[in-house]
């Protein structure tokens, strides 16, 4: 256990060292998050100057209804973007380096999934910076931020481990590119993230009740808006925990079956 709990930490680390190297990566980490909370924060802001529009948010301003929405799409998309790695590792050769290695093949996928969920906190971290200065109330404190930033680390996790399930099987980005971007963009049109889901048509709240995302993004919002309603938060975070184990399972799976 101690030598596939090292494996892990060595896989992570060298994500994690790879991450801090990109400098473009990191000035996009504090500007995306920035430029939607700006835009979409102030051009939906009229959505709440009716009474419909209220009634649709529970009272609560658009941009505090909207900063969980990125969170948890900015754990969507990097967590996709997890695969990617893996597909320059075996470009470079470092992939069959680690397989000849005395390292454990499942330690390679939960590796990077914990990479993943790592950069994923510490981006959420600065959204909510970011969205303090932007005068936007977490009602459940400090303590209610902490666990918006574990359920979106919780979140990219598992989307890691489905990133990684279909990478696995493709040795160009160009391969791999267009299935994440295919997943990715329905997960999130079809969620509460951007929109409330009373603004949807009955056919898309069915679908919206069963996406993944959405059982993400309810408790986070409820952190924010409501603060601990448990009875809204406790569903969410045993899905995000199941949803992880299960990817988990799945992509240690593929991961053997592809690599042999």
């Amino acid at each position: 256990m101690t030598a596939f709990l090292s494996d892990i930490y060595h896989i992570c680390w060298r994500d994690m060292r790879r991450f801090f190297s990109q400098r473009s990566r990191i000035l996009l980490t504090l500007v995306q998050p920035l430029i939607w909370l700006v835009l979409m924060g102030n051009i939906m802001s009229g959505m709440t100057r009716s009474d419909y529009g209220a009634g649709m948010l529970s009272g609560a301003r658009y941009i505090d209804f909207m900063t969980p929405g990125i969170m948890i799409m900015t754990a969507l998309f990097n967590g996709t973007f997890c695969g990617f790695s893996l597909v320059w590792d075996r470009r470079f050769g470092f992939l069959y380096k680690m397989l000849v290695a005395p390292v454990s093949r499942v330690a390679i996928p939960v590796g990077k999934m914990t990479a993943t969920a790592i950069q994923i906190g510490l981006q959420v971290i600065i959204i909510g910076i970011i969205a303090h200065f932007m005068h936007v109330h977490f009602s459940a404190g400090i303590l209610g931020f902490l666990m918006i930033v574990t359920i979106a680390g919780i979140f990219s996790f598992a989307m890691a481990g489905v990133s990684l399930s279909i990478a696995i099987h493709f040795k160009t980005l160009e391969g791999v590119h267009p299935i994440l971007n295919f997943i990715s963009m329905p997960l999130m049109f079809t969620s509460n993230a951007v929109f409330p889901k009373a603004a949807m048509p009955d056919w898309m709240q069915v679908i919206c009740d069963w996406n993944p995302l959405t059982h993400a993004i309810t408790p986070m919002r409820t952190l924010v808006v409501e603060g601990w309603v448990w009875d809204q938060i406790i569903p969410g975070l045993a899905f995000n925990l199941t949803f992880a184990l299960v990817m988990v399972l799945v992509s240690t799976m593929q991961f053997r079956r592809a690599i042999g």
